[in-house]
C-alpha cells in the first residue's frame, strides 16, 4: 500500500512527459516562425519594394485614372456579390439543413464546386454561357441585357466562385440552432418573420459575417476566373489584379507592388471593420 502510495503522484509526471503535442512555448514558437514565413514576410516584401519609390512616384502609380477605376470596379463588385451570397447563400444553407427532397447530397456537393473548380475553367464555362451567342446569354440579348465582357459579368464570375463560403459558414450554426427556441417563439404567438428576425437572426448574425468578410476578400483577390468574362476595357471592366499583372509584364515591379500594397492596405481596413462589428454583434448577445 505504502509503495503503491509513493509511486502514484509519478504517473502524472510521467504522462505529462509522453504528450504527444509539445508545450505551449515551442507550439506558439512553431505558430509565430510558420506564421512569419508564409503571411509576414511575403507582405513585408511588397512593403520593402514600395519604400523604393518616391511619394510622388507611388502617388502617381496608385493614383492613375486607370487604377483608380479598377479600385471601383474591384471592390464594388466585390462588395455586391457577397452581399448577394449573403442572401442566397442563407437560403441555400437554410434549405439544406430544415428540408429533406431528392438529390440533397447532390445538391450539397454542387455548393463545393468552386472550390475544386479551376477559376479559369469557371471563367471560361461562365463567358461561354453568358456571351451573347451562348445559352443564358441569347436569351437575354434580345431583351438589351449583356452580361459577358461587362462589370454584371465580373459580378456573377465572382458570386459564383464566393457561395460556398457563405453556404458553409452558416449552415453548421444552423444546424446546431435549437428548434424548441422557434417552437416556443411560434407558441406564444409570433409569426414566421418575428421568428426569424428575434430568434434565429441574432443567432446566426456573427457566421453570417463570417461568410460575409470570407466571401469578400476571395473576390477581391480572385483573378483567374474574372478576365475571361470581363473583358478587360480599361476604364470599364478591367479589374486591380490585372492591373498589377500588367505591371510586371512591363517590369514595373515597384508600380506593381504600390497598388497591392493599396488593395492590401483597404482589404485589412474592410475587414477589421467586419470583425468589430462581429464582436460588438457579441457583445450584445
Amino acid at each position: 500500500m505504502a509503495a503503491s502510495a509513493a509511486g502514484a503522484p509519478a504517473r502524472p509526471a510521467r504522462r505529462a512527459s509522453q504528450r504527444v503535442l509539445p508545450g505551449f512555448g515551442l507550439t506558439l514558437g512553431y505558430t509565430l516562425f510558420y506564421l512569419s514565413v508564409i503571411v509576414l514576410i511575403p507582405l513585408s516584401a511588397l512593403v520593402f519594394n514600395t519604400l523604393s519609390l518616391t511619394w510622388g512616384e507611388f502617388w502617381t502609380a496608385v493614383a492613375a485614372p486607370r487604377v483608380l477605376a479598377s479600385y471601383r470596379l474591384t471592390f464594388g463588385a466585390s462588395l455586391l456579390a457577397a452581399v448577394i451570397n449573403l442572401v442566397f447563400g442563407l437560403l441555400i444553407a437554410w434549405v439544406l439543413v430544415r428540408y429533406r427532397f431528392p438529390g440533397k447530397r447532390i445538391v450539397d456537393a454542387l455548393v463545393d464546386l468552386p472550390f475544386a473548380l479551376p477559376t479559369a475553367v469557371a471563367g471560361i464555362s461562365l463567358t461561354a454561357l453568358l456571351a451573347g451567342n451562348g445559352w443564358v446569354g441569347s436569351l437575354l440579348a434580345p431583351l438589351g441585357i449583356e452580361l459577358a465582357f461587362k462589370p454584371a459579368g465580373i459580378v456573377v464570375a465572382l458570386v459564383f466562385i464566393s457561395l460556398p463560403f457563405v453556404v458553409r459558414t452558416v449552415q453548421p450554426v444552423l444546424e446546431d440552432t435549437e428548434r424548441e427556441l422557434e417552437e416556443a417563439a411560434t407558441s406564444l404567438g409570433a409569426n414566421r418573420w418575428q421568428v426569424f428576425t428575434k430568434v434565429l437572426l441574432p443567432t446566426i448574425t456573427p457566421a453570417l459575417l463570417t461568410g460575409f468578410a470570407m466571401a469578400f476578400a476571395r473576390a477581391v483577390g480572385e483573378y483567374g476566373s474574372v478576365i475571361f468574362i470581363a473583358g478587360n476595357m480599361p476604364m470599364v471592366s478591367e479589374i486591380t489584379p490585372l492591373i498589377i499583372i500588367g505591371k510586371l509584364e512591363q517590369y514595373d515591379y515597384a508600380g506593381a507592388t504600390a497598388v497591392a500594397v493599396v488593395m492590401l492596405a483597404i482589404s485589412f481596413v474592410l475587414l477589421l471593420l467586419i470583425n468589430a462589428l462581429q464582436a460588438w454583434q457579441r457583445q450584445r448577445r
